[in-house]
């Protein structure tokens, strides 16, 4: 693996569990373990780094959460998809997130210490919302939801359902309140399904 590589896997892993500003760059050299020269040779500063860091968390987000919504043909089940591969194949990821989801830590402490960073974040949450929300509507447009499903609101409650199990699964590492919460809100989404 390259340094450059190092450098990003070690500190994606740092800023999962001791956050932006709680990680020292002594903390990222001593884990990549690589001298001051080795990182400025690949970034200018810490917060260039973070954009390196946010992008290869997305990366990750994207090939754990998306993997097979493109084989699924009906638009409730890729929802439904989606969530259980949140809860299977990205939360649970200790190796890549040993402190849990890299964007709640981010959204959390950022926000109004360095409001430009978490804007970065906050983009994510945006768009992780309007792709619930195209998908709710392409269901309810192709006929598989109940005609008074209100797809905006719905999503807002798959949006923060997703978030506060990420948050209760960082604290408690409990895969069977995981298991019971992804459950019961795939038993909803199923009650607005014609």
């Amino acid at each position: 693996m390259l340094l450059k590589e190092t450098i990003i896997n070690e500190s994606l892993k740092l800023f999962s569990l001791k956050g932006f500003a709680s990680t020292s760059l002594q903390d990222i050299l001593t884990a990549a373990n690589t001298s001051k020269g080795g990182f400025y040779n690949h970034f200018p500063s810490k917060e260039a780094l973070f954009h390196h860091v946010l992008d290869e968390a997305r990366t990750i987000w994207r090939d754990r959460n998306l993997n097979g919504l493109d084989e699924v043909d009906r638009h409730l089940d890729k929802v439904i998809l989606l969530l259980h591969n949140y809860k299977e194949r990205y939360l649970p990821d200790a190796e890549k997130f040993p402190g849990g989801c890299l964007f709640i830590m981010f959204a959390v402490e950022l926000g109004d210490q360095r409001p430009h960073l978490s804007e970065e974040v906050q983009k994510g949450f945006v768009g992780l919302k309007a792709m619930i929300k195209r998908m709710l509507d392409r269901a309810g447009e192709s006929g598989e939801l109940k005609a008074d499903v209100n797809t905006g609101e719905i999503s807002e409650i798959i949006f923060n359902s997703m978030l506060g199990l990420s948050v209760s699964f960082s604290t408690d590492k409990s895969v069977e309140k995981l298991n019971f919460s992804i459950n019961a809100l795939v038993g909803f989404l199923e009650t607005l399904r014609i």
